[in-house]
């Protein structure tokens, strides 16, 4: 077993501080396994710090870029060092939201109607009928996302502010009314799915990140028809995208169609939080796996060529 590991963590994307919690949390879990532990906070120069560092593993706790987007992921493999999560391509894959949804679609998961916009053509003329969601190509955490309804005469302005950093284009998708379910997937087994019901009117970052922001509903209280396809898409997502290790998918469930017609998936994260209030480690817990097992579980993953 791989006794030293370094924990990924921090970066610079706009999802910076809840990686770093992210990584404290798991770092902490494997020095009460025993493992040596040296953590790192991401730089331009990490490719110099990990070799200086030689770490037996990388666990990979970094989310969006360039953490989520496949950058790290390449540098790990040139550096032939084995790490946690998903490899180059899914995580390139999954991060680009507009293609994920082509793929998944070939594959027969449900995603929402929507297109690709210039940013500063989506702030001039409703791209869809409304409501819509506004949202970044390649950003997680609700970071830069705006559901536009039918109060809104204009589409959000803040499209247009010169220091915009979320790309060019956005992609605008149609709004499905409803609940908000997560399932998360270890290896080859979907979990249990939570219901999140915000306490806000969306469920944005500080809703994700801050206590009381949210409340869980484990397992959800849908129909047993509906909560074991929400599953069964949870793990054809991954395969679909090819993710490897841990992921979670998100999806959004009109309960007024019939069946699971209502049932959308609205993307899948290959870096998902793993902090005190993150839904993996609460869906693990339910599944009878405590934390420090999860991350151990993680790190005895890891491999290269994923």
């Amino acid at each position: 077993m791989s006794r030293h590991v370094a924990v990924l963590m921090g970066g610079w994307s706009s999802e910076r501080e809840v990686s770093l919690r992210s990584g404290a949390a798991c770092a902490a879990a494997l020095e009460s396994r025993g493992y040596k532990v040296t953590r790192i906070d991401v730089g331009r120069d990490i490719a110099a710090v990990l070799t200086a560092v030689a770490p037996d593993v990388a666990l990979n706790l970094l989310h969006g870029r360039p953490g989520e987007d496949g950058t790290i992921q390449g540098i790990l493999e040139v550096l032939q060092i084995p790490y946690s999560h998903s490899g180059v391509l899914a995580s390139a894959l999954a991060m680009q939201k507009d293609t994920a949804k082509v793929v998944l679609a070939a594959a027969g998961v449900p995603v929402p109607e929507g297109i690709t916009v210039d940013r500063l053509q989506a702030a001039r003329e409703h791209a869809l009928p409304r409501p819509y969601v506004i949202k970044p190509i390649c950003e997680g955490s609700s970071v830069g996302v705006f559901i536009v309804t039918e109060q809104h005469e204009h589409p959000p302005q803040e499209l247009t502010r010169t220091d915009w950093s979320y790309g060019e284009e956005v992609l605008c998708e149609r709004y499905i009314v409803g609940k908000e379910l997560t399932c998360a997937v270890i290896g080859d087994r979907a979990l249990d799915v939570i219901e999140i019901v915000p306490n806000v009117t969306f469920y944005d970052y500080t809703a994700k990140y801050a206590p009381g922001g949210s409340r869980h509903v484990l397992p959800a209280g849908i129909k047993p028809n509906v909560y074991q396809h929400v599953r069964t898409l949870a793990l054809r997502a991954h395969l679909a995208l090819g993710c490897r290790g841990v992921s979670r998918a998100d999806f959004r469930f009109d309960d007024r169609l019939e069946g699971t017609d209502g049932l959308f998936c609205l993307e899948v994260n290959t870096q998902p939080g793993m902090t005190e209030t993150s839904l993996v480690p609460e869906m693990a817990a339910h599944a009878g796996i405590a934390f420090e097992e999860l991350v151990e579980w993680m790190v005895g993953d890891a491999s290269l060529n994923r």
